[in-house]
């Protein structure tokens, strides 16, 4: 019985990490691969985050971060058709699930409210220096 209850405490412990909200990379992640649509795949999405940041990322803490959120339920992956521009290989093609929608907005919407106020985000919002 002792095992037990401690298989319940374990589950208390996984749900509240589920709600813990995202990094910034994830929100870059699951940002990027919405915006790409169909055409989200792990090159495509690490373009489009380094064109959004400035700041190149590796494919492998990509494909980490990808593994995780598909975990969390914030992502799907698939492999795709094979292409001959990819020498015969498949690419493993990503959506955002609806769960993972509602955690960016979660996170988009947390960082808008921490950020009223500041400096950077009065100056943003008037135009001025």
């Amino acid at each position: 019985m002792r095992c037990k209850k401690a298989l319940d405490q374990l589950d208390d412990y996984y749900h509240n990490v589920a709600i813990i909200m995202l990094g910034e990379f994830e929100y870059l992640l699951i940002t990027a691969a919405a915006g790409l649509g169909d055409d989200a795949y792990g090159a495509a999405i690490s373009e489009e985050i380094k064109t959004a940041t400035g700041r190149k990322c590796s494919l492998g803490a990509l494909y980490t971060t990808i593994d995780r959120l598909e975990t969390k339920g914030l992502l799907k992956t698939w492999m795709g058709n094979a292409t001959a521009q990819r020498g015969g290989r498949a690419k493993r093609m990503i959506r955002v699930t609806p769960k993972g929608v509602l955690a960016a907005k979660e996170f988009y919407d947390a960082v808008t409210r921490v950020s009223r106020g500041a400096a950077w985000a009065e100056n943003q919002a008037g135009g001025s220096s």
